[in-house]
């Protein structure tokens, strides 16, 4: 079976990280190779940077450069485990990747899109996944699932509202590769749907 390049998308609260769980557990179960990561970090650099965006205090972090530690976070990530896990042959599975800086950064902050693509064209060596799951879900109910919030999940509810409307048209524009699912379903029709996804691109049945 080919290897993919995996990634979950969405608003706050969407339950990305479960799923991209569920979807590792369910893959390794069948003696694959499978690598689970994350953005901002899944590498040591990277997660410097995670901290320096999310544990930092509300405006501490100016918006072109928060921008900027994303891509530098994820051309590290790119560079140092994605890539070489692909090129091992693994599936690589990722909670957030380039959408997210489109949908937070473009749409939530209001930077160039088309510059956001070319910075994240440059940071990834333009590598795109084979599959994305958008999980979206209303802003509200999303953020009332949070427990513990960083600085990106105590901005303000309308940009959040922004976010979710800039996951949904990125969505628009790659629909070969963008699978929209309904996160306020319960937790196993989500996978469900997931694994139905996946095993079509694998080319295995999902009895």
């Amino acid at each position: 079976m080919q290897s993919l390049f995996i990634t979950f998308e969405g608003p706050e609260g969407s339950g990305k990280t479960t799923q991209a769980n569920l979807l590792v557990e369910a893959l390794s179960a069948r003696n694959l190779d499978v690598k689970l990561t994350r953005e901002p970090g899944g590498d040591p650099v990277s997660e410097d940077i995670r901290r320096i965006l999310l544990d930092s205090a509300d405006h501490a972090v100016a918006d072109r450069t928060e921008l900027l530690l994303y891509l530098s976070a994820r051309a590290q990530h790119t560079e140092r485990v994605i890539i070489p896990h692909l090129e091992k042959g693994f599936t690589v599975v990722c909670a957030r990747y380039t959408d997210s800086t489109l949908a937070y950064q473009g749409y939530g902050s209001g930077f160039d899109l088309d510059t956001i693509n070319t910075l994240n064209t440059f940071a990834t060596y333009g590598l795109v996944p084979d599959i994305t799951f958008l999980l979206d879900i209303e802003t509200e109910i999303g953020l009332k699932r949070q427990e513990d919030w960083n600085r990106m999940e105590r901005k303000a509810l309308e940009y959040h509202k922004r976010v979710r409307h800039g996951f949904l048209e990125v969505a628009k524009l790659h629909p070969s590769r963008i699978v929209v699912i309904d996160a306020s379903k319960d937790i196993d029709s989500i996978h469900r749907e997931i694994m139905r996804c996946v095993n079509d691109r694998l080319g295995v049945s999902s009895s």
